[in-house]
């Protein structure tokens, strides 16, 4: 046996615990009674960056280009009321102020606000309301931050570091009717009862050509989901700006990406007015939770009856006020990522209220394959089973599978950003939308959010609930004739979050089911990232911005098939 110098080993144990114990982090955060004079409830996020292009609250992501964030949540936080950030506050991608490496850093405190809610439940939340810019908290109006300086980190940490927080993020303001693009809003009944406050919903609506001269014409829906719009997409009445400065698309190695926007939107309102193309109505939906830039379309049991909401509140109002049919064979969804999910979600829950989907890069449609995890058989969702080697999970790729981010790191940037499922990202609303309601009325957790470690019984209940192929499956007896024909998928086989892995067990189902043969389409980009729509073609660049109208021959064929006997299809088929 070897003995140690005892002495000398107490010696070299003290002097390394001394140094690494004097590093220390005390930064105060506080506001000014100048930007508001009412306490807040919210999340208070300290941030750090070494890049002086941007303010620090623009550069926070999950990527290999990300700054520093941390964050704790704060009630009833008064003005001048110092909150300090110490070694103890979690962050990313750094886990503590201590691990900063010493350097120059541009440092900036913003607080998300909370707004109470008293629930139709019976739970109190607090949450943050969105304020017209879709769930964006560093750009949310009335959220507080303070303008950037510059620090140094020492060798010995951050000390004695006061940031005010003396800026409101200013109102934003509604877009305005154009002749061709009108703007509603209502209240829903049915969400104002559930969140024991008012709520609103609001919709993009494009008109067709000749709307004010056929009044005579009722018209199809085409129902645009996706992330909440700050105004229709994808119309411009006008050529590209002569005068635009060409950009470079990263993702999509192009140059003037910008200019191809432009010009593709143009010849849309070219194509739109031309005399074969038929007129429809079509519209973006606004729907934002206090949870997300939008609530994913179905009812939940944290967000309320969305989806009931949608469909017998909003849907018909658009359709009494602008003329559309207003029956189920008249209307149509699609949409990508987000939007490719709740189209066909939608269509799955109300199969007789819509004639048909087009659901692109839909977010997992089958939870064996949530992205990389099978929520009902792994164990956490951080590191792959291994006794000797851990192991992390991949979270995003590019078309050559090179990878970036892994879960964990999605997962632990969302937590810095807000707990109880209220970061307002991907994982959350997912949680969001597919858990049963805790008993502190927030989401149940799928997985601890450091760990990842799975809960079963919250997996089972997603399963019951969300899992789009179980439920096609479990309920085909009553669903399959009235999907028949309806249901159309599309996905790139390298898809950047890996959703491909969901459409194929999808896929596996529709096929190899024959009572009813669900006559559909299920289609692949071949080496296609991220929202491919189905376009072979043209490539992902171009045939994403082509979403409003590629569908539209589709459309028309099912109308042909599908249409009851007596419907109206003339009055919308003028020239």
């Amino acid at each position: 046996m070897r003995y140690l110098n005892f002495p000398l080993f107490l010696c070299v144990l003290c002097l390394f615990s001394c140094e690494k114990s004097e590093k220390r982090a005390s930064v105060s955060v506080s506001f000014a009674a100048s930007a508001s004079g009412q306490s807040k409830d919210g999340r208070l996020l300290l941030m750090l960056s070494t890049n002086d292009e941007r303010e620090p609250r623009f550069q926070i992501n999950a990527g290999l280009n990300t700054q520093l964030i941390f964050g704790m949540d704060v009630e009833g936080m008064q003005p001048g009321q110092p909150i300090v950030f110490d070694e103890t506050i979690f962050g990313f991608p750094y886990e503590s102020l201590t691990d900063i490496p010493a350097g120059d850093y541009n440092v900036q405190a913003l607080l998300h606000t909370y707004e109470t809610f008293n629930l139709s439940t019976g739970h109190t939340v607090k949450l943050p309301m969105d304020n017209g810019e879709g769930q964006q908290w560093n750009r949310s109006p009335g959220n507080l931050y303070s303008t950037p300086f510059k620090i140094s980190v020492g060798e010995k940490g951050i000390k004695n570091i006061e940031v005010v927080m003396d800026q409101v993020i200013p109102p934003i303001s509604a877009p305005e009717d154009t002749e061709w693009i009108k703007h509603i809003t209502i209240k829903s009944e049915k969400l104002s009862k559930f969140w024991g406050r008012d709520m609103y919903l609001g919709a993009h609506i494009l008109l067709p050509k000749g709307f004010e001269e056929h009044p005579e014409a009722k018209y199809p829906l085409m129902i645009f989901h996706g992330h909440f719009p700050s105004n229709f997409g994808g119309f411009r009445t006008t050529p590209p700006d002569p005068n635009l400065e060409p950009d470079y698309s990263t993702r999509f190695n192009v140059e003037g990406y910008n200019i191809i926007q432009q010009q593709e939107a143009y010849d849309f309102y070219k194509r739109w007015n031309e005399p074969d193309f038929p007129r429809f109505l079509i519209i973006e939906i606004q729907h934002p939770t206090p949870y997300y830039d939008d609530s994913y379309a179905v009812n939940s049991a944290s967000q309320g009856p969305y989806g009931d909401a949608i469909t017998y509140e909003l849907i018909p109002h658009i359709e009494k006020q602008f003329r559309g049919i207003g029956e189920g064979w008249s209307r149509f969804l699609y949409g990508g990522s987000t939007g490719g999910w709740e189209a066909l979600a939608v269509q799955v829950k109300y199969p007789e209220d819509y004639n048909g989907c087009f659901a692109a890069c839909p977010d997992p449609i089958d939870f064996r394959a949530y992205c990389l995890t099978n929520i009902y058989e792994d164990e956490n969702a951080y590191y792959y089973k291994s006794e000797h080697k851990p192991f992390e999970v991949p979270g995003h790729r590019d078309y050559l599978g090179h990878t970036d981010i892994s879960v964990k790191n999605y997962n632990h940037l969302e937590l810095v950003l807000g707990t109880k499922s209220r970061s307002g990202q991907q994982w959350d609303i997912w949680e969001a939308t597919y858990s049963p309601q805790g008993q502190d009325g927030y989401p149940q957790r799928l997985w601890d959010k450091m760990s990842g470690e799975i809960n079963p019984e919250v997996a089972e209940y997603w399963k019951e609930n969300y899992d789009l192929r179980y439920i096609l499956e479990r309920d085909w007896n009553q669903l399959g004739e009235k999907l028949k024909g309806k249901i159309h998928i599309y996905c790139g086989d390298m898809d950047n979050y890996y959703l491909n892995n969901a459409v194929y067990l999808m896929e596996d189902f529709l096929e190899n089911t024959t009572d009813p043969y669900y006559d559909g389409e299920v289609d692949y980009g071949d080496r296609a990232e991220h929202c491919w729509n189905g376009d072979q073609e043209n490539p992902n660049h171009i045939s994403r911005l082509r979403y409003n109208s590629m569908y539209v021959p589709k459309i028309m064929a099912r109308i042909e098939k599908s249409a009851p006997k007596g419907a109206d299809l003339t009055s919308w088929r003028y020239r």
